[in-house]
């Protein structure tokens, strides 16, 4: 049963956003050039679910390192809250590429579509369940959400796919509890102020805020490896860049040219803290919750972020149980895993720095 936020609540998620000083360009639609490589460079447009989380940290540190230009390519960022529009935006030939979950891969195999993640960049999700504080002691575990109300990117996003699994794990039907699309930062928070959600899956910074107010409390924790294997059975890589098989296949080099940036920028990630990785950062991307606290989020959970940028090799495995849990359009289904990934151009990447 999916419902997206009440128009009530919707408003005053926008007047939250305007009053607390957590509004950002990054929380809303957007285009951001990618820099100035150029002008004959290739020209790209990818589409990231949620520019300003720091699981998506990679592509706009990119842009800020000034490596699209160095690998010799012009790329155009577009924020896009959701995953799964930001999937649809590829299919219907809009981007050229989605900064999303790699779970999508799989899930558009079972519909027939091809697309293959061509780096990988998170080895766990570093998505957090939390739930109102208010619910303390009466909320446990998932197996406690018959009947509530769950809060969630949008419809068909990773963050939907989780919570479904999550819930069928713990015994509920997805169909009862209610899912509603509420974003991240601001709108999430007064989503669940206004107690429009009970609980909700959502990533650093908005945790960091969450936990900061008082406004919630932590039931499942999947930004370190041990809480990503407990709640979902195993290695589950999250963020990275993917694009059509035919988009891939006709464009090989423009793919290794963003693939030379990205690796390049993982590695960097790894050799700086936190604080290093703020002050590269546009303000605006911690201006809710603080730089200092943005940079304790960043340092804790580094360990988030894939170093080589290869697909963990029993990742897609458990993606696909997952999925198959509770997705009637995977379950059953035959997937080649082989087909939803590859690492020829992480093997073949040279660095940009």
């Amino acid at each position: 049963m999916n419902r997206r936020l009440t128009t009530a609540a919707a408003l005053t998620a926008a007047a939250v956003l305007a009053l607390t000083g957590c509004s950002s360009k990054a929380s809303q639609s957007q285009n951001v050039a990618g820099g100035s490589a150029a002008p004959n460079a290739p020209k790209v447009t990818i589409m990231v679910g949620g520019l300003s989380k720091q699981i998506y940290l990679p592509f706009m540190l990119t842009k800020q390192l000034g490596y699209y230009d160095k690998a010799g390519v012009n790329v155009n960022l577009i924020d896009e809250p959701a995953g799964g529009d930001a999937t649809k935006n590829m299919i219907a030939g809009q981007v050229q590429g989605v900064g999303g979950f790699y779970d999508h891969n799989i899930a558009l195999q079972a519909l027939s579509k091809s697309s293959e993640s061509v780096v990988s960049m998170l080895q766990i999700p570093g998505e957090v369940e939390v739930c109102r504080s208010d619910l303390k002691g009466k909320i446990k575990s998932p197996a406690d959400w018959s009947g509530k109300s769950l809060g969630i990117t949008d419809t068909g996003s990773s963050t939907d796919f989780l919570t479904q699994y999550l819930a069928t794990k713990n015994g509920v039907d997805p169909s009862k509890t209610v899912r509603r699309g509420v974003g991240a930062g601001a709108t999430f928070i007064a989503a669940m102020k206004q107690k429009a959600i009970d609980c909700g899956m959502t990533t650093e910074p908005t945790v960091s805020q969450v936990l900061k107010d008082n406004t919630g409390f932590i039931l499942l924790d999947m930004r370190t490896a041990a809480g990503s294997r407990q709640a979902l059975g195993g290695t589950y890589p999250a963020t990275s860049l993917y694009m059509t098989t035919a988009y891939v296949n006709a464009h090989k080099d423009v793919v290794q040219k963003l693939v030379n940036a990205y690796v390049s920028t993982l590695k960097w990630i790894q050799g700086h803290t936190g604080t290093q990785i703020a002050d590269v950062m546009p303000a605006d991307y911690y201006a809710g919750v603080g730089k200092p606290a943005y940079a304790k989020a960043l340092d804790s959970e580094k360990g988030i972020f894939n170093a080589t940028g290869i697909m963990p090799p029993d990742g897609p495995k458990t993606c696909l149980a997952v999925l198959s849990a509770f997705n009637a359009t995977v379950k059953g289904k035959k997937i080649d895993l082989a087909t939803t990934y590859t690492d020829q151009f992480v093997n073949a990447a040279k660095p940009v720095a």
